[in-house]
């Protein structure tokens, strides 16, 4: 028993900290950061087609449409896994600018998996979508579990924190992409001066303290895509300057995010601020 059809949310996130720990003798490396799920998301819709092939289509050109793009990962795994008599169609409707340090790939991904179980009744636990989602991408079990947690390891391994909510974003997306790897490739762990202080986050964020959130947002990567890119380092300054109670840079970047202390908030700033030739959202932590 299936639906024909279902449509699903893929919501972006930021990062509230981000701390590299060490290399991992897997070349991964070991980090230590706060997530946040946001309300800028894609719309993600599933069909039913009866050849066994998954289909891929989405309004975005620069999106791979083939097994490359994490969504069809997604599905063909769930296939596999659950065993199901059927192809699927995917249609992805990109609202999150993609490789800008939002895990937009592994919320459509994340989306996906949650979608099709939903869409076969399989009725498997979050944990073991969670597990099947780490197999696609570090971010995927973040992006099913969602709201506001702590990740470890290589970002599987997530601890709920009590959940933000109201407090406003305003994202600015420069008009290029950034590599995750060469970012990871580029850090020098002994040179890392400014660390985050994970455990203090983990409290202002109980207190839902917007201020002692802000002066605590903190990460380590921005050491190398700053150099690469010293114009974030304006941006930043610039959201402060026009009523951001904090700035930093998500993921490896290049997006760079302001937090205000209501959605308000970030749509007044968004009307003032002067970036032409960046991408901005107004959006928030939910």
């Amino acid at each position: 028993k299936s639906l024909e059809k279902f449509n699903i949310y893929a919501s972006g996130k930021i990062n509230l900290t981000l701390d590299v720990l060490f290399k991992r003798p897997d070349d991964y490396h070991e980090v230590e950061m706060i997530l946040q799920t946001i309300s800028l998301k894609d719309e993600i819709s599933l069909k039913l087609i009866p050849r066994p092939v998954i289909e891929l289509s989405s309004n975005c050109l620069e999106l791979p449409q083939d097994e490359s793009n994490l969504a069809y990962k997604a599905a063909k795994l769930m296939i596999e896994e659950y065993r199901l008599d059927t192809g699927i169609a995917i249609n992805i409707n990109k609202n999150i600018p993609i490789a800008a340090g939002l895990a937009g790939g592994s919320a459509d991904a994340a989306a996906v998996i949650v979608g099709i179980n939903e869409m076969f009744e399989l009725n498997r636990p979050q944990e073991e979508l969670m597990g099947l989602g780490k197999k696609i991408g570090a971010d995927v079990p973040f992006c099913i579990l969602g709201k506001t947690a702590l990740a470890q390891g290589i970002g599987e391994k997530l601890l709920p924190l009590r959940p933000l909510s109201g407090f406003g974003l305003l994202l600015v997306k420069p008009p290029y992409f950034v590599s995750t790897k060469e970012v990871y490739s580029r850090l020098d762990l002994k040179t890392i001066q400014k660390r985050p202080d994970t455990l203090a986050m983990i409290e202002y964020i109980k207190m839902q303290d917007i201020d002692k959130i802000a002066s605590g947002l903190c990460n380590v990567l921005e050491e190398v895509t700053l150099k690469l890119y010293p114009e974030l380092d304006f941006i930043k300054k610039h959201l402060v300057c026009h009523g951001a109670l904090g700035s930093l840079m998500s993921g490896s970047g290049p997006t760079v995010f302001g937090l205000f202390e209501t959605v308000q908030d970030a749509r007044r700033a968004a009307a003032k601020i002067n970036l032409a030739g960046n991408e901005i959202f107004v959006s928030q932590v939910e």
